[in-house]
């Protein structure tokens, strides 16, 4: 019996060795075919022909003349300023009313033109390079006158400015007696006669009284009595509440 278990026990050993033997071996080719792999190295193809290279384009500044032109501030990114339209000139100042002349006079020493601001105003000597109103007196001659008004010059004859408000006022005047032209006079308006009641109102308490009003002094209507008050400058007449 022992001796069966002993060639049982080296049968067991030899097979145990036989398979680390095994084991070993194909440990090793498995390094070796693993070495074999990784220090084989493929060919490496050669790289492709690259293609020749385009040459830049030289720079120049023109090429920058639409960038340049270009506002990036401004709205419509142009750097042509488009200017408002001029606007249309003012018109002229109209011209005042021309002043009136009397007669010109000269002495010696300059004439002097006899004017007034206005037809049947008061008059007086002018001098060339005086001012009569809002005109200047610019030159003068037997026949015209010259007159500035701001940027502006005015020539008129004399006969043009001569005042002839006088004329219509003296002939409307009778003349003395016996020296009439035998044409009818016209007859006087009729005095304007006033309402017996208060004017225009001074005060809650006081009224004018309306011109010529015929109603004697203490006369009361619409509750204010009618009061005339003798002054320095004669008499005044006035409308007061009655309390």
């Amino acid at each position: 019996m022992k001796r069966k278990l002993w060639l049982f026990n080296i049968l067991l050993m030899a097979a145990i060795a036989l398979a680390v033997w095994s084991l070993r071996k194909e440990s090793r080719e498995y390094k070796a075919r693993e070495r074999e792999t990784l220090n084989k190295h493929p060919p490496v193809p050669p790289p492709p022909a690259q293609p020749p290279l385009t040459p830049a384009p030289t720079v120049t500044g023109a090429a920058y003349l639409d960038i340049a032109q270009k506002m990036l501030l401004a709205k419509d990114r142009n750097s042509q300023i488009i200017l408002d339209p001029p606007k249309p000139p003012e018109p002229p100042k109209p011209l005042p009313p021309l002043p009136s002349v009397r007669g010109v006079m000269d002495i010696g020493d300059g004439p002097i033109v006899m004017m007034s601001e206005q037809s049947g105003g008061r008059h007086r000597g002018v001098r060339v390079g005086e001012t009569i109103g809002k005109f200047k007196l610019m030159s003068v001659t037997k026949d015209e006158v010259v007159l500035a008004f701001e940027d502006r010059t005015v020539k008129k004859t004399l006969q043009e400015l001569i005042d002839r408000g006088g004329s219509g006022e003296a002939a409307a005047q009778p003349g003395p007696a016996g020296m009439g032209t035998g044409a009818p006079s016209a007859a006087a308006p009729p005095p304007v006669v006033g309402k017996p009641e208060p004017g225009a109102k001074l005060s809650d308490d006081l009224a004018n009284c309306q011109t010529n009003d015929p109603s004697p002094a203490g006369t009361i209507v619409n509750g204010m009595r009618k009061v005339i008050s003798q002054t320095p400058f004669g008499n005044a007449c006035s409308w007061e509440k009655v309390k």
